[in-house]
């Protein structure tokens, strides 16, 4: 008995394992069925429809025709759709020669300076601080690139734009200052506020370039006039004089002043030339401009030597001052070269028109300590020697600057 017991488990077991198996391969039976389905609904398709094809023709060419129409969008704001060369197509070249045509013309129609005016402009400070937001990041805004060389290539980033906003204009690069009513003006802000790079910028930056924005939205830009203008508020004939109650007639905060980094001395010295030459003379321009600004003779070679003098010492107070408690440039005063005996050294004297050449010895004697001044003051040309120590500048004609000599006088 026990072992017919045992083969009764054994054929009870055989048969769950069997009944497993068959389950699984009903599934994949069911899953091929469903294969084979849709592999004759397939074919059945491809045999029953030949329309499919004509209908894909009009998907293509609807497909198109909305190219065409992005692309002619991006002509009127400036922009060319490149792609890859490789998907050019020549399937309706006619179609092109007209795409390529329209293309031309609305490049050609783009806005330009004094032909277009933004209607109904109206600025936007937020929406215009947002849009360049967005817009330097799509400059890649802190990516460096590369920049090929001649000798090879370096990796560098994109300057930002300086940018301010003010109430009645904009700043832009270094300026000039220009006004929102100007249509240039206009057309720049719109373009910013519309989500796009400004049109003007397009051929120096086709790739785009981040802003640096500055917002001074509650500023008022005046230009610097180069007369002085009335200092005092207008008053008329029987108005209050006392302070305003209303707030809007508070006085609004204005500027004057440019944004940006100031140049250095040696800058502002490179943008100018070194000498030019004029009625026959070499004036050296660097070396003039850099003694009045500097002020000092420890910068100077040993060969050219600045004399200390009252007016000097006035141009020294003047650019240590404020600029707005700065008091105005002495129209008045002269700029001497003395050449010494030997040429080996040159003196420069700021010296006012009114003082005399007696005056002028006293420096030169001065500064130079020597006992015995044997020696006259001469200009080549004209040739004149200057004997009369009473003779004002003004009256000698070394105003407002000229080249004097001083020549070895003989004892007897």
């Amino acid at each position: 008995m026990s072992t017919m017991m045992q083969k009764l488990t054994q054929l009870e077991q055989r048969a769950v394992t069997q009944a497993q198996d068959i389950k699984q391969k009903d599934k994949k039976i069911a899953v091929l069925e469903e294969k084979l389905k849709i592999l004759q609904k397939s074919k059945e398709g491809t045999s029953t429809e030949p329309s499919k094809t004509e209908e894909l023709e009009r998907t293509c060419l609807q497909l198109q025709n909305q190219v065409w129409e992005m692309e002619q969008f991006l002509n009127d704001y400036g922009m060319v759709w490149i792609g890859d060369k490789r998907e050019r197509r020549d399937v309706y070249p006619q179609e092109e020669d007209e795409r390529r045509e329209k293309a031309h013309n609305s490049s050609q129609h783009l806005w330009q300076p004094g032909r277009s005016v933004v209607k109904d402009f109206r600025m936007d400070f937020n929406l215009v601080q947002k849009n360049i937001r967005d817009l330097n990041v799509l400059a890649g805004e802190g990516e460096a690139h590369v920049k090929h060389t001649v000798g090879g290539a370096r990796l560098e980033r994109h300057a930002p734009i300086p940018l301010t906003l003010f109430q009645n204009g904009i700043l832009m690069f270094n300026g000039p200052f220009r006004s929102y009513e100007e249509p240039t003006t206009q057309q720049c802000m719109q373009d910013i506020m519309d989500g796009y790079f400004p049109t003007e910028l397009q051929n120096r930056f086709p790739d785009g370039v981040p802003f640096q924005l500055s917002d001074k939205r509650d500023v008022v830009f005046r230009e610097r006039q180069r007369w002085g203008e009335f200092p005092g508020a207008g008053q008329a004939v029987g108005s209050r004089t006392g302070p305003a109650s209303d707030p809007a007639s508070q006085p609004v905060q204005e500027t004057s002043h440019l944004p940006g980094h100031r140049l250095s001395v040696g800058q502002f010295l490179n943008k100018l030339p070194k000498t030019v030459i004029k009625e026959g003379k070499v004036i050296d321009i660097r070396g003039a401009i850099e003694q009045n600004l500097q002020g000092s003779s420890s910068s100077q070679s040993p060969s050219v030597i600045l004399i200390e003098t009252p007016s000097l010492v006035a141009l020294k107070e003047r650019l240590e001052a404020d600029e707005k408690s700065r008091p105005a440039t002495a129209k008045d005063v002269s700029t001497l070269r003395v050449k010494s005996e030997d040429g080996e050294q040159t003196f420069i004297l700021k010296m006012h028109f009114s003082e005399t050449i007696g005056q002028l010895r006293a420096y030169l004697n001065q500064h130079r300590g020597e006992e015995q001044h044997l020696y006259d003051i001469v200009s080549s040309f004209p040739q004149q020697r200057y004997s009369d120590d009473s003779k004002t500048l003004r009256e000698c004609g070394l105003v407002p600057n000229a080249t004097l000599l001083l020549r070895n006088r003989n004892p007897s």
